[in-house]
Order: C-alpha cells, then sequence, then structure tokens
C-alpha cells in the first residue's frame, strides 16, 4: 500500500494511492464520491454506453483498502450514488457486497448532491460528521469558522508534464483548514484543480496531493479566483 503521510489541523494523515484518506489513530478510512450505478443510470438516459463493472472495481478497492488499512470505521463523503433509488437497482450480488461491507464496521453515510445517504445498507446517516476539531461534509463551506474540514463533491485533478507529454491524476487538495478529497469511484472524471472555484476555496500554498502509484505532492496549480 502506498501513502503520503502528511498533517491537517494537528493531525497525522495519510493519502492512499487509490484516492482513499486514512487516519490511523482513528482507525478511519474516508472516501468520497463512489456514484455506484453510474453506468446503469447512463445506460437508461441513452447516455453514454460504459462497461457495466464499475461498481464491482469501485468496490474491491474499497474492500482492498479496508484490509490494509485494517480500518474499524468509514466514512462516505456523500454522492455514493449516482442518483436517487440505484441503491434499490443494483444487482443482488453487489448489494450484497454493500451489505457485508458496512455490517462488519462503524459505517457513517453523508448525504451527497447526487443522492442522500442510502439507508437500505445500515450505517450512520447524517448531513455531516464531526470527530474531534474536523468536520466531515459532502460539499466545502465557504464560512470558515476556523476548524478543520474535510470534504469532496469537486472531484479534483492535477494536470501536470512529464517527458513532454500531459499527465491528468486525480488528488487531494489541502491547505491549513480545508481538505478536499478525489472522487473514489471508477467513471467519475474530475475538474482540474487550477479552476476559478478552487483558487477562490483553497489558500495560498495549497498543496495537491497527486494518486497514482507513488502518491506525492506538489504546489496546488492556481487559476484566478471566481
Amino acid at each position: 500500500m502506498n501513502v503520503f503521510d502528511f498533517t491537517f489541523c494537528g493531525t497525522a494523515l495519510q493519502a492512499l494511492s487509490s484516492g482513499a484518506l486514512h487516519w490511523p489513530d482513528q482507525r478511519l478510512l474516508v472516501v468520497s464520491d463512489l456514484h455506484f450505478g453510474k453506468s446503469a443510470r447512463l445506460s437508461a438516459i441513452g447516455g453514454a454506453q460504459l462497461p457495466p463493472y464499475e461498481t464491482r472495481e469501485t468496490l474491491t478497492r474499497l474492500e482492498t483498502d479496508i484490509a490494509a488499512t485494517r480500518a474499524e470505521a468509514v466514512i462516505c463523503l456523500g454522492d455514493s450514488f449516482d442518483a436517487v433509488g440505484l441503491d434499490g437497482m443494483l444487482p443482488q450480488a453487489e448489494r450484497d457486497w454493500i451489505t457485508r461491507l458496512v455490517t462488519g464496521l462503524r459505517w457513517t453515510w453523508i448525504e451527497g448532491n447526487h443522492d442522500p445517504a442510502p439507508v437500505a445498507f445500515g450505517g450512520a446517516h447524517c448531513a455531516e460528521h464531526h470527530l474531534g476539531a474536523i468536520a466531515f461534509r459532502h460539499i466545502a463551506s465557504q464560512v470558515d469558522d476556523g476548524t478543520g474540514e474535510v470534504s469532496g463533491h469537486y472531484h479534483p485533478k492535477a494536470v501536470i508534464s512529464a517527458r513532454g507529454r500531459a499527465i491528468s491524476r486525480p488528488c487531494f487538495l489541502v491547505d491549513d483548514r480545508r481538505l478536499i478529497l478525489p472522487a473514489y469511484g471508477t467513471y467519475t472524471g474530475g475538474l482540474r484543480c487550477d479552476s476559478p472555484v478552487f483558487s477562490t476555496l483553497m489558500r495560498p500554498g495549497a498543496r495537491a496531493i497527486l494518486t497514482g502509484p507513488r502518491p506525492r505532492a506538489i504546489p496546488m496549480p492556481r487559476g484566478v479566483p471566481a
């Protein structure tokens, strides 16, 4: 398991190569924007036809990360399903898989903008969750109340140049108060971190932690604030 160790609000955390966040002292794994059922939703509305395997692929990575970190608790930061009602439309084998994972852990579903926290699989359900001095929510708050915040929603990605070609990687964005996670789900796409929205949200000195085989941090590329 490849990780990038960093400190956020006085707390030792690890950014995993998969896009999950690990809080070792709390035995906690945090993931965002799983978007289960995206291929099924797009197929139903006549959109892009994607291979219908993304939920299984995402669940495989999630189960692997849970085992590797020995997590005892999981927080899903919203948009766990790609639309309202998809939690009841997955194949039974995938529903059973999710139920098995949730049943074995302290699991918290946070409400997203694509779906409310899914109640069909157990666990706790809330608009936001607080642990110590850190708040976990789906969308970063525009209000700076001085506390730490972990969120998702924006699917940040960084585009870097390597050997003369551009490479795009999902990334974590972190400053001294905000931590925004990349989307964990397959087929989720992303928003470049030099987008004006991030220049507005993230303070000077923010870093982008790139996912991939060897997670590493770079200064967050900045655009013009909106």
